[in-house]
Order: C-alpha cells, then structure tokens, then sequence
C-alpha cells in the first residue's frame, strides 16, 4: 500500500466507498449501432421505438453552478462531449486506436522518487511505446487502457469515482500519484488534447491517439498549461488532488 494515498481528498473517498462500483471493463455482444433489420420488399418500414438512444451525447450544464451533474466544466467548442459510461451498449464491431504510456519526466525528478522504485522507470521513460491497439464499438479510453495493460502485465491501479461518474487512474507501473511529489500524477490526452472530464467518460473513435503522461509539475511539464489561459488539464484531476488555484 503505498505511502502516500491518504492524501486523496477524505469527501470522495467516503463516497466511493459507500457507492457500488461502475462496471467498465470487458465487453458483451450486442448489434452494431447501425445495423438496420432487412424489410421484405415493398413493405413499410417499421417505426423507430421511443427507447431508441440519442445518436448524439448531450451535456445539461446547471446555471448556477456553470457544470453538469458531475461537476465538468464545458466542453470546449470542438470537442467531443463525455458519454456516461452506465448508457453505453457496447458492440462486437472492432476498430484501433494507438496507445501509449510514458513517465519521462521523472527522469529529471529522480532525487523526489523513492530509490527503491527507481528500477520501474525504464531508461527512456516509455513504459508502452505507441503502439496500435484494438477496441470495440463503445468503448471508452478506460476499457482500452485497463485491456491493454493486463495485456502486456503492466500494473494499473484505480479508484471509482462516483462524483465524477468516472475512474480515476491511482498508479501505471507501480509508480503513483505523489510519488515524485504533491503536484505528481497521471493524465491523459487525445488527439493532442487534455479531456476535462474522466477517462471512463471518453468514447474512442477510430484513429485516436490517447497518451497517457506522467506529469511532476500538475500538467506543466507535459503540455497541460497555456501561458495564456493557464491550465487546460481535466478538472476533475485537479480537484482529485486537492489543487485550489491562487486567487489574483
């Protein structure tokens, strides 16, 4: 158990606690989202049912407290909107994506880790190359991640986060959130963009790129700050780490 998981926020630990988890992995046959049923020739098209899912993901942000239900700022324009993970079916159609894991900037920060855990950054800091991986209709990053990790028997660990609707990704490789430090943790981007909303939340698309990074610096050190409009990481990792920005 490592050190320094009491310093997760104590509110989302008792409510992850008390709530049952989410199930995400795996995956369970069901029909393609566009397959249609075959008509006899000539006959009228069956009506479409009323339980028939929005083919487009909607986010209902509250007035008053500028984020949705489970507390996500918008979307930027562009971007694709989170798709909570209890209303997705997933299917049998199979496509890619690329993966890749990377802790390198730890290597300029070795003096904060622990010497005994100096042996699980490798020497470039690539823990899984980018590499293409398959994944099924509906699946989400998380899906992917926690396959590909059993996969090639890299360690993962995680926490459900019922607050969020989503996992947040505690330890990859054995190497942890404050491990290298109180701004030290896991992030992830797609397509060269960090999600503000959990990676059980992210549904893949054929060709993503997802990375995730290992950051020293809360996002700083691996492209998650603009200078101009300052942080642009999930928001709900920031919160996961108890992160309260100065006020000007």
């Amino acid at each position: 158990m490592r050190k320094h998981k009491n310093k997760i926020i104590a509110a989302v630990i008792i409510i992850a606690a008390l709530t049952a988890a989410f199930i995400f992995g795996g995956r369970y046959s069901s029909p393609s989202r566009n397959a249609q049923p075959s008509a006899a020739p000539g006959a009228e098209p069956e009506p479409v049912s009323a339980a028939t899912p929005p083919t487009e993901p909607s986010m209902v942000i509250d007035p008053e407290t500028g984020k949705d239900k489970y507390l996500t700022d918008p979307v930027p324009e562009g971007k694709p909107l989170p798709i909570e993970p209890q209303d997705v079916t997933l299917g049998d159609a199979e496509y890619t994506c690329f993966l890749s894991v990377k802790c390198d900037t730890i290597l300029d920060n070795m003096n904060l880790l622990d010497k005994e855990k100096h042996e699980l950054v490798p020497d470039d800091g690539v823990i899984l190359p980018l590499t293409e991986v398959t994944f099924y209709e509906g699946e989400s990053v998380f899906n992917v991640l926690q396959r590909e990790m059993k996969l090639n028997r890299i360690h993962l660990e995680f926490m459900n986060v019922p607050i969020y609707n989503s996992v947040y990704i505690e330890g990859i490789n054995n190497l942890y959130e404050f491990d290298v430090g109180e701004l030290s943790g896991w992030m992830y981007k797609v397509n060269g963009w960090f999600p503000n909303y959990g990676a059980s939340r992210y549904q893949l698309q054929p060709g993503d790129v997802v990375e995730w990074l290992y950051t020293c610096d809360l996002g700083r050190d691996v492209g998650g700050w603009d200078s101009v409009n300052g942080y642009v990481v999930g928001a709900d990792w920031l919160e996961e780490i108890g992160y309260e920005e100065d006020e000007e």
